[in-house]
């Protein structure tokens, strides 16, 4: 087994957050020196035309030195986007109900005889 995966192992304390298509997990977790860090994972899943599914996973090592600077920065940060921007999430490819339905009816739209077509058809034996 690899020291890496040994040190996963050691989970002190959990939270998870669930978020759509992500999901964060935040863990204390134990060096063999038995001290303490938190490991940040975001978990994003994928859905395959075939309806099979696979996740994404990216992870943020934090250790106890940086825990200052970090919250610092990010407090920071979270705070100057809601106060720029508010809480509401504008892009509804976000919103919780966000469904495909405006792709599909733009397509049809698209496909509608009855309007102009956006390109011109030219017939290059009249050239």
């Amino acid at each position: 087994m690899r020291e890496h995966d040994m040190l996963e192992k050691d989970e002190i304390f959990s939270k998870v957050l669930r978020a759509g298509r992500r999901t964060y997990f935040f863990d204390v977790r134990a060096t063999k020196a038995d001290d303490y860090y938190i490991t940040i994972t975001e978990s994003k899943k994928f859905t395959e035309e075939d309806g099979s599914f696979h996740f994404k996973k990216h992870k943020i090592y934090l250790y106890k030195e940086d825990f200052t600077a970090f919250s610092e920065i990010l407090n920071e940060m979270t705070s100057f986007v809601l106060n720029n921007k508010g809480e509401e999430v504008i892009s509804e490819r976000h919103q919780k109900d966000f469904k495909r339905e405006y792709f599909s009816d733009r397509t049809e739209e698209n496909q509608d005889s009855s309007k102009p077509s956006s390109y011109t058809d030219v017939d290059f034996d009249d050239i």
